[in-house]
């Protein structure tokens, strides 16, 4: 699963995505598997995969992801570049980082943010950030990836919206919505060449707002960038991830991308959220966000 997101801390630091807003290939090897949180735990009563055997094996794209390194433009970011023939229809199978669900139904647990997830997290949050350890949680939840295979994923948010983020993530998981990769962003995502090719679905990272000096609600574990190759950010002429300009094109239907009123949109609404695709200013297709920005 690990195969790219990009990230960054302060506006002293390079502007890069939050949350797997754009392509950064980690530059570290992939962390060992961290223990089960403590805290609560939750199973779903959605139905176990079906056998293997009878899926079909699905065509997988072919670009090598978070290999291809960009020219950076002043501003920090890659050269936007047309979207690779292989990336037109991205699909690839999701890499397990922490244990799949062994009966391929839903599960979430909600725990702090213990010692060692905190190494793992690495410069994406210091005693700078706005937001104490203590207000962030730790949340895992299964989700479906292209392979149609069950998976777990990780996050670190704002504790008090942990278990309404976990109810949205249930919905889609029981309606089959399908997610490449669900990881904790780290200092190798922050310090990694942009490559452009990053999907990454994720949340917390201490930054500021792009092009601005005030935090973004990411810094608060307030925002989660859904798929964000799939569906991503649009402002003039910068697109993040910069390979992503295919996906500007909105009349795509394929699964994973995200379109105004649908069941995506529909549950962070109904938790309060708001979806940076309704943006006039700007579009930020992947962005969901408590805050409002």
């Amino acid at each position: 699963m690990t195969r790219g997101a990009g990230l960054l801390v302060v506006a002293a630091l390079l502007p890069v995505l939050a949350a797997g807003c754009s392509g950064r290939t980690p530059a570290a090897p992939v962390p060992p598997v961290p223990p089960a949180p403590p805290a609560s735990s939750q199973a779903g009563s959605s139905p176990a995969d079906p056998d293997a055997s009878a899926i079909p094996g699905p065509s997988y794209s072919t670009w090598e992801l978070g290999v291809h390194v960009l020219p950076r433009t002043p501003a920090g970011f890659g050269e936007v570049r047309p979207t690779p023939k292989a990336l037109r229809v991205r699909r690839y199978p999701t890499t397990d980082l922490l244990p799949p669900p062994a009966d391929g139904a839903f599960h979430a647990s909600v725990g702090p943010v213990t010692d060692a997830i905190r190494e793992r997290m690495g410069e994406t949050w210091s005693p700078a950030c706005p937001v104490a350890l203590a207000d962030l949680a730790y949340v895992t939840v299964s989700f479906r990836g292209f392979d149609h295979r069950a998976h777990t994923g990780e996050l670190v948010l704002a504790a008090a919206e942990a278990e309404d983020v976990v109810s949205v993530f249930r919905a889609l998981f029981a309606a089959g919505f399908p997610i490449e990769e669900m990881r904790l962003p780290t200092t190798a995502d922050l310090d990694a060449p942009p490559t452009g090719d990053g999907n990454d679905t994720a949340a917390l990272v201490c930054r500021a707002a792009r092009g601005q000096t005030s935090w973004s609600a990411h810094a608060y574990g307030l925002a989660i960038d859904v798929n964000p190759f799939l569906n991503p950010y649009s402002l003039g002429d910068v697109v993040l991830p910069e390979r992503a300009s295919a996906y500007l094109d909105r009349s795509r239907t394929q699964p994973g991308i995200i379109h105004a009123g649908d069941l995506v949109v529909r549950e962070f609404a109904r938790i309060g959220w708001s979806w940076g695709g309704a943006w006039s200013s700007l579009k930020d297709y992947q962005h969901f966000t408590a805050t409002g920005r």
